[in-house]
């Protein structure tokens, strides 16, 4: 992995404590309704199983059906193999760690999806670059500086 590509895991994992759980909320929607799909990989979730719930109950319900929907092929996988190491040793608690997991989840499944024709290192390049100008875009929206 390039530094670049650190570099970004290091900005956005230090930014998840910052934000407000809405903030959190709709950067993970992103991930998982814009990024991935837009990727390649297709998601319908459980509609029913998401109402009513708020914030940090939401994430964790929207996280765990996108992942059990996703993670049944071997790139899904070491994607969540990946993601998850990765998360454990950025060492955050609570539903800043969830949204830091997706948010690499999505960024290492991204290079194998279809629709994305890129070498792999600009794939994963072009990935954490987009999600960290979204978490950036979200994080002003909330008037957090990042």
């Amino acid at each position: 992995m390039s530094q670049d590509n650190l570099m970004s895991d290091l900005e956005l994992h230090n930014y998840f404590s910052r934000l407000p759980e809405e903030a959190l909320k709709e950067f993970t929607d992103w991930c998982i309704f814009e990024q991935a799909i837009a990727a390649g990989y297709e998601f319908t979730p459980d509609r029913k199983k998401l109402e009513d719930l708020e914030g940090a109950y939401y994430i964790e319900e929207l996280v765990d059906q996108f992942v059990k929907a996703t993670r049944n092929t071997i790139e899904g996988g070491l994607a969540a193999l990946l993601a998850g190491t990765q998360a454990d040793k950025n060492a955050l608690k609570g539903i800043p760690i969830v949204v830091d997991f997706i948010s690499l989840y999505v960024k290492y499944l991204a290079p194998k999806g279809k629709n994305n024709t890129l070498p792999v290192d600009e794939k994963l390049a072009q990935a954490s670059q987009d999600q960290l100008d979204k978490l950036r875009e979200i994080a002003k929206k909330y008037n957090v500086e990042i």
